[in-house]
């Protein structure tokens, strides 16, 4: 009884949707195009550290969903999907742009990417690395190409995003620059080697201290040999103090024969002497007292003689005296040479001493040039390294070689999303029931009362008479 009364309703908004419905499946026909993404986990990249070779990272090889929505996000990229827009001509397919007369390019593409990014659809597939992109549009070969333009630029920006550009030419320029420092310090330690006369400053440094360890010790043993001599020298010297030069062997005592010969032959002489004279001259003569002294004289030289006997003794050098003179001469000799080898020894020791510590101090400067030196290799030989690793990437990049691929490439579609007689049916059905809820709703907001029924419910008074709505013609009385 709805639908009768309010059939009007019913039939206009029924025929508006069917309408409409006939109008969209013979004009509106929509295309989708339909693409997958495989992300998968294919070349890796080196880990940019200091070190020459790099661990790589093999703990995991499967694709995480961080990832899968990373590159879900990177599909609806407003940077991709303006390029897609620019590439496709897309901002000039807006119906409103007459509206808009002063609007600028700029704003025409990103109204145009705001509805790519609306009629785009990109969601990842259930328990798999697959990543499902669709589009639709009136035209099937807009559609086919707004994809295939989206794939190529979305490839672009995964390169640009995992790959930053320039990576070679940084690599190329630090190689450039660690070569350099590396011939520097190569320079710089041949000039020190050759202005300090060294080869390997440690080594000789270390053979240095040895000689002078040895050399110290010879000193030492020197002084202690001197001071030994020293007092060898002091002992033989009070033992020659002690001990006589010569000692005699032999010792002889006799008389002077010929002196008591000649003194006596004297005596006899003198006493014929004073005979002589006696006869002719008188006892007290003076010639005669005079003899008779010297008789006295020459008998008290015999006296004198025969009381002193004549004493031969024999001497030799003292055997002792002349073995200490011996050993004190040898003693002295050996003490002067211990001096002057002591003095050429300390002079030796101060000498090594003062090389030791010059060497020393050019084998801090030495090591500090060498390390200098290896740190400048090893950084060169790594950036070396990774100028080739970048360039093998940057290879691999060009060639298409990446961790992305498209397992599904876009196609023109032949046939409509939906079918035209799928659209005519569905507008039968949609036409039914939006006019039948029309109808019900307008006689839900309708405040009369159309049937004794509704008189009674409300009014709650007996209905006496009705007449039917529309009827004009006269009852009988």
């Amino acid at each position: 009884m709805i639908l009768f009364r309010q059939r009007r309703i019913f039939v206009s908004v029924a025929v508006l949707i069917l309408a409409a419905a006939l109008f969209y499946a013979f004009t509106g026909a929509r295309y989708q195009a339909h693409m997958q993404v495989l992300v998968r986990r294919g070349r890796t990249d080196p880990p940019m550290n200091a070190q020459e070779n790099a661990p790589l990272e093999f703990s995991r090889w499967e694709v995480t969903e961080e990832e899968l929505n990373s590159e879900v996000e990177l599909v609806k990229d407003d940077d991709v999907l303006r390029r897609v827009v620019e590439k496709n001509g897309l901002e000039a397919h807006d119906w409103l742009r007459w509206l808009r007369p002063g609007e600028s390019h700029a704003a025409k593409v990103e109204r145009a990417a705001r509805r790519l990014a609306q009629r785009l659809k990109v969601e990842t597939m259930k328990k798999t690395n697959l990543i499902a992109v669709e589009y639709d549009a009136a035209d099937p070969q807009q559609a086919g190409k707004v994809l295939q333009t989206l794939a190529s630029v979305y490839l672009e920006k995964h390169m640009e995003v995992h790959r930053p550009g320039g990576e070679f030419g940084f690599f190329d320029q630090q190689t450039e620059e660690s070569r350099r420092q590396l011939e520097g310090t190569m320079r710089r330690l041949q000039e020190f080697t050759r202005g300090h006369d060294v080869v390997a400053a440690a080594q000789q440094r270390d053979l240095v201290l040895q000689r002078s360890n040895e050399v110290e010790a010879s000193y030492k043993q020197t002084r202690v040999e001197m001071a030994e001599t020293q007092h060898r020298v002091q002992e033989l010297a009070a033992q020659m103090a002690k001990l006589p030069e010569r000692t005699t062997t032999l010792m002889r005592t006799a008389d002077n024969p010929e002196l008591l010969r000649a003194l006596k032959a004297s005596l006899l002489d003198l006493e014929l002497k004073k005979t002589q004279l006696l006869t002719k001259f008188e006892a007290g003569h003076r010639l005669v007292q005079e003899v008779e002294q010297q008789i006295a004289q020459t008998k008290a030289a015999i006296a004198s003689e025969a009381l002193s006997p004549l004493r031969d003794e024999t001497t030799e050098k003292d055997s002792n005296y002349e073995w200490a003179r011996a050993e004190l001469q040898k003693a002295q000799v050996e003490l002067k040479g211990l001096e002057a080898r002591a003095a050429t020894t300390s002079a030796q020791l101060a000498g090594y001493h003062a090389l030791a510590r010059q060497l020393g101090d050019d084998a801090i400067t030495q090591d500090d040039l060498t390390i200098s030196e290896k740190a400048a290799e090893d950084n060169y030989l790594l950036y070396v390294k990774k100028r080739e690793e970048a360039r093998v990437g940057d290879a691999l990049d060009e060639r298409g070689i990446v961790n992305v691929a498209i397992a599904e490439q876009p196609v023109v579609p032949a046939l409509p999303v939906w079918p035209a007689w799928l659209v005519v049916l569905g507008g039968l059905a949609a036409a039914g029931g939006a006019g039948a809820g029309a109808a019900f709703a307008r006689d839900y907001l309708d405040p009369a009362l159309r049937t004794p029924e509704e008189v009674i419910a409300c009014l709650e008074i007996p209905v006496l008479a009705s007449l039917p709505k529309g009827q004009r013609e006269r009852l009988p009385a």
